[in-house]
């Protein structure tokens, strides 16, 4: 029997700068977009009927009707007849596009399973803002509502930590907090960024528009980003998304593993996890 596999790794945003809003409400966001090597894992294979389940570490919670993103994909393609499972390692609703990522990966998954086309781009648009970009899979900048994704210099990998504090903190108030939603641009992304620290460097010229606010919601966040800081070798720490997820970068892979040590030793209860972003 085939079976298919697709990664759903964790979206980042190195930068995500909100420049304006559009008349029907949704924001315009412009975003340096990356991708962990670490995230959850959707398997596909033929069944009589659509079924789906989930497992994994972080299954606790996690919904196995219509209102999974992994659902309202498949329900994309045409009479599809599959069982999905979801290996669930991301936390939910963290600013890392665990969700989008799992709706990306079940779109590649049964484009392989069934050898029917893509659904059409306003289509996958339709099941939320971050499906495109992490359908992509790779650094991209993400301009608009997520509909507009165009290609950056090569960027080196990134050794990192993620952090999540398991707080939840809503979108549309992050948003609502916004003390400004006419904000500059993000710069292009320059050539020749070599190594973490060339790009970290530049990273701190960026912002990330939503941190400010998502931190006044939720003060563990900026709890999260001073433990981080305070790491021998940390380069940059940010928040990602809509949070509550942060990010560090770390010089090399035994830097951000010992980071990661130290994290979940000191604070057993954050999800940490230590990855590589490209």
């Amino acid at each position: 029997m085939k079976t298919v596999e697709e990664a759903a790794r964790a979206k980042v945003n190195l930068a995500l700068h909100v420049t304006g809003r559009r008349a029907d409400g949704y924001h315009t966001l412009d975003s340096l977009v990356v991708f962990a090597d670490h995230g959850d894992l959707v398997t596909a294979r033929p069944a009589e009927a659509l079924n789906f389940n989930v497992t994994g570490p972080r299954s606790e919670g996690v919904p196995t009707d219509k209102s999974n993103l992994v659902l309202r994909a498949a329900t994309l393609f045409d009479n599809v007849a599959a069982e999905i499972t979801l290996d669930k390692h991301l936390p939910a609703a963290s600013g890392i596009g665990g969700g989008s990522a799992d709706a990306a990966a079940t779109l590649r998954a049964l484009q392989r399973l069934t050898g029917q086309t893509l659904p059409k781009p306003e289509a996958i648009l339709g099941l939320g803002a971050d499906v495109p970009v992490c359908l992509v899979g790779r650094p991209v900048r993400m301009e608009g509502i997520g509909e507009r994704l165009s290609p950056v210099p090569r960027l080196p990998p990134l050794p990192a930590v993620l952090v999540n504090p398991g707080v939840g903190v809503s979108t549309p108030a992050v948003f609502a907090a916004l003390e400004s939603r006419e904000n500059p641009a993000m710069e292009a992304v320059p050539s020749g960024l070599r190594r973490p620290g060339d790009l970290a460097g530049w990273l701190k010229t960026q912002r990330n528009d939503l941190e400010p606010p998502a931190m006044a919601l939720q003060p563990r966040i900026a709890t999260v980003l001073a433990a981080l800081r305070q790491i021998d070798g940390c380069l940059i720490a940010r928040m990602s998304g809509s949070g509550a997820t942060c990010f560090a970068i770390f010089p090399d892979a035994v830097t951000a593993s010992s980071a990661a040590t130290q994290l979940r030793a000191s604070h057993p209860d954050w999800w940490t996890a230590d990855c590589t972003f490209a």
